[in-house]
């Protein structure tokens, strides 16, 4: 009952702070808000984590371990380079002894990454990572509690992709750089813009889409198109940057996996890629958890059938799953589509097609009502 009693004189104490100012006039300091881990990569309790991770400019490391904060941090509380120069942010084995490893933010300061110094993890080892009550917010914020989180990894050597850095193309659902022609009504949830090409190319309707619709100039839709060349130069840049990365990926799981046809097969994360044309004449299904990647290379075109569908298993996210196409990509009719599609020249969806997808062509997207929606993050 005591400890009950002197919890809430605090609260009292605060609650008459509002009143007290509006009788005096003077200002009064407002609580900083609490800084927490809202995700971890890996998540808590994984199992079969690879053993090493190849990252976006296509260097393998020990698997990469991340945390995600609620607020920007100040990074001087959580980078560590050279190893061990800050014990903020820790990764142990399962007998506790330290991994050496660097630590990083990512620019916005919201994302934490200890990447070891070891070329690979330990097979079938348990390991736990540590975020200690050093790490603060950019406001000088500690976190409230330490933080921990483990993983166990594969029992046998295997090599995750990173997934692909889209840049400012990662806010589009639709982006290409010669048009988007439309047969009415498609609904797109998410952005759309083409650059160069002007946006007199851009056949949507206002109505069509839950977003911003971005040109080059005073064309497109009205009232809702919004001109802005520098931003869409920016993202189609980044665009041709995301397209590159994928398809530079080395160390591929599987080579010409069925001869091209992927239909029928449930396909495991990873690295696959393809000299030829790859065809889905049934349903396919990605198995893996939510910061799971896929990458498929497919040096030229990729066509679905109608009425098939791509399913998700097991809490995989479209947001990571990543189809880097050197020819064109057609969608069947009311075929379901998932993943980031980054595509050298037209990708097509035909009457009634779906996709939980972010479009992005080097030439055109062409649309005939679809539903296109881009991925939650």
């Amino acid at each position: 009952m005591k400890r009950f009693k002197s919890s809430l004189k605090p609260q009292f104490w605060l609650a008459a702070l509002p009143l007290a100012a509006v009788l005096t006039g003077l200002a009064f300091p407002t609580l900083a808000q609490a800084v927490t881990v809202s995700s971890t990569n890996p998540s808590n309790g994984v199992v079969n984590t690879p053993t090493s991770t190849n990252s976006s400019k296509n260097i393998v490391t020990g698997t990469e371990v991340s945390a995600t904060f609620s607020a920007p941090m100040n990074p001087a509380t959580l980078n560590s380079d050279p190893a061990g120069a800050l014990l903020t942010f820790t990764l142990k084995d399962s007998g506790g002894n330290n991994v050496q490893g660097t630590v990083a933010m990512n620019a916005a300061n919201t994302v934490a990454t200890f990447t070891p110094l070891e070329s690979a993890l330990r097979v079938d080892a348990k390991y736990t990572a540590t975020i200690t009550k050093a790490a603060e917010s950019a406001g000088g914020t500690a976190i409230a509690d330490p933080v921990e989180w483990s993983f166990t990894t594969s029992a046998k050597p295997f090599t995750g992709q990173a997934a692909v850095d889209l840049g400012t193309a990662g806010t589009f659902a639709i982006l290409t750089k010669t048009g988007i022609t439309d047969v009415y009504a498609s609904s797109i949830v998410g952005n759309v813009g083409t650059s160069p090409i002007t946006g007199a190319a851009l056949l949507l309707r206002c109505t069509e889409v839950a977003g911003m619709v971005y040109t080059v100039n005073a064309a497109g839709p009205l009232p809702c198109r919004i001109t802005s060349p520098s931003l869409l130069t920016t993202a189609v840049g980044d665009m041709g940057f995301a397209y590159a990365d994928a398809a530079g990926r080395s160390l591929p799981d599987a080579t010409e996996l069925g001869a091209g046809e992927i239909g029928g097969l449930t396909l495991a994360p990873g690295l696959y890629k393809w000299g030829s044309a790859v065809s889905i004449a049934t349903d396919v299904t990605l198995a893996g958890g939510p910061n799971d990647v896929w990458i498929f290379q497919i040096a030229k075109n990729l066509k679905q059938a109608s009425a098939t569908r791509i399913t998700l298993r097991g809490g995989a996210q479209a947001k990571n799953i990543f189809w880097q196409v050197g020819g064109s990509v057609a969608i069947g009719t009311t075929a379901h589509f998932e993943g980031v599609v980054l595509g050298e020249t037209l990708i097509a969806l035909n009457t009634g097609a779906s996709a939980n997808s972010r479009l992005l062509a080097q030439t055109a997207v062409t649309l005939q009502q679809n539903a296109v929606t881009q991925p939650a993050q």
